[in-house]
């Protein structure tokens, strides 16, 4: 445990890829927590491809603006924070071509062509070493390197006279290796998996090609285009299906942590020191870390989580949705745990977040295929347009100044937008503003969910 310069306890809650905590001890944990006498936790969760560094350099920089942001405030009383540590999947940078500005002249159906993620600079080398530190299984990882190896052969067999014949059969054990490494299907309990259709395909020839044109690796109809022929444009498509496979193990591990370790831990926690508040707060997959945490409480007595508040996360917009207006059918999977918060239930969202209302849909393309792909916004995400087919429902806007002024109300979903805060796309032609985070803004936003407790 540590402190800030001012005295308020910090925590770091380390976990594993399966959700156990490794760090500190949970009974070391709670018993810190009563001799600290904390009347208010707040437990922050980084989100996707963020190292142990990089995490620590946000908490490091939003935990002041919280303590600040709290102090004074009549209803928080002894704060607490508390970081949590995941192992998040990164993929490298990659020279995307950010969106042309509302209102150009070029915008349509011929700029949507040229759009890229500039995943095809990228070597399977390159790819294999960023996802390689999240996975623990030896035998996992040498799928991982064989997977990088078998991209960077096939590049150097475009254009070869290589048969047609070997160069499927490339892309069939591609394929066979990737598929190994994916997570156990949930059950249904998951609504939003689209993007599980490209990375369960039967026919990588055929798909890999098209997540090279939704990606913008390839133009479409570009076979044999300055690629060498259809083998070319499929394999800089298997780079694509590679980023959408480490968007799916992160997404399906936030939830598998926030569920098994996060969530039973709040659950002991309240426990032992039931007149602790906790105001959970999660950025990206952090998001939906946090979210599920929610899943792994039995009940709503045995919750000690006060707020909730989920920034620019890249989950499902309709995972609290009720059943008769969420396009699965089904109520979302988490419209059954909302109660598990005794306040409310906060989502930014910023229209200069590429990564979640860019590129987050594009990840559902081939799902897009069945028959309910006219449901306008079916794969969205949280970060793009906040929580959708939730009741009761409000909608606010942060604004540049901050503040605490939110009027927020228990049991409420509020849609906050956020554009006036979370707008730096500088240097960041993939994800825009995404992590565009580290504001008092927020902090203050964090605090008036805080504040607003039962």
């Amino acid at each position: 445990m540590e402190q800030l310069p001012s005295g308020e306890p910090i925590w770091d809650l380390k976990f594993n890829e399966k959700g156990l905590l490794t760090a500190p001890a949970t009974d070391a944990f709670l018993e810190q927590i009563a001799a600290e006498d904390i009347t208010d936790l707040f437990i922050f969760s980084h989100g996707w491809g963020t190292s142990e560094t990089g995490a620590r350099d946000l908490y490091d920089a939003m935990f002041p603006l919280l303590r600040e942001a709290a102090c004074g405030v009549p209803s928080i009383d002894r704060v607490g924070l508390a970081g949590v540590f995941w192992p998040s999947l990164w993929f490298p940078d990659t020279p995307a071509t950010p969106p042309r500005p509302v209102g150009s002249t070029q915008a349509g159906d011929n700029a949507l062509q040229e759009e890229s993620a500039g995943t095809a600079v990228l070597s399977g080398a390159d790819i294999a070493a960023s996802l390689l530190p999240g996975f623990e299984d030896p035998q996992q990882q040498q799928t991982v390197v064989k997977i990088g190896q078998l991209i960077d052969e096939g590049e150097a067999a475009i254009g070869s006279g290589e048969p047609d014949t070997v160069k499927e059969q490339r892309l069939q054990q591609l394929n066979r290796l990737l598929q190994s490494l994916l997570p156990p299907d949930p059950g249904g309990e998951y609504e939003d998996q689209g993007e599980t259709t490209i990375l369960l395909t039967n026919e990588p020839k055929r798909d890999y090609q098209a997540a090279a044109e939704v990606f913008g690796s390839a133009p479409p109809g570009s076979s044999g285009q300055g690629l060498g022929d259809w083998f070319g444009k499929a394999i800089n498509g298997a780079k694509d299906v590679m980023r959408v496979f480490s968007y799916t193990i992160m997404k399906a591990r936030a939830g598998d942590i926030g569920r098994t370790g996060l969530g039973p831990l709040l659950v002991a926690l309240h426990r032992r020191s039931p007149g602790v508040r906790v105001h959970l707060i999660g950025h990206s997959f952090g998001a939906r870390l946090v979210s599920f945490a929610l899943a792994g409480i039995g009940a709503p007595s045995d919750s000690p989580v006060a707020s909730l508040l989920l920034v620019q996360a890249a989950f499902s917009h309709w995972s609290f949705a009720h059943a008769q207006d969420n396009p699965f059918g089904n109520p979302g999977a988490l419209h059954n745990y909302a109660n598990r918060v005794h306040g409310p239930l906060v989502a930014t969202f910023s229209v200069h977040d590429w990564a979640v209302g860019r590129w987050y849909p594009k990840a559902s393309f081939l799902s897009r295929q069945d028959t309910q792909a006219g449901v306008a916004g079916r794969w969205d995400g949280l970060g793009a347009d906040g929580y959708q087919a939730v009741s009761p429902a409000a909608d606010r806007i942060m604004s540049a100044t901050g503040g605490l002024d939110y009027q927020f109300a228990s049991g409420t979903f509020y849609r906050v937008n956020a554009v006036e805060v979370i707008n730096n796309v500088e240097g960041q032609p993939f994800a825009g503003a995404h992590s565009d985070i580290r504001k008092p803004a927020l902090a203050q936003l964090a605090v008036a969910a805080a504040a607003a407790h039962a």
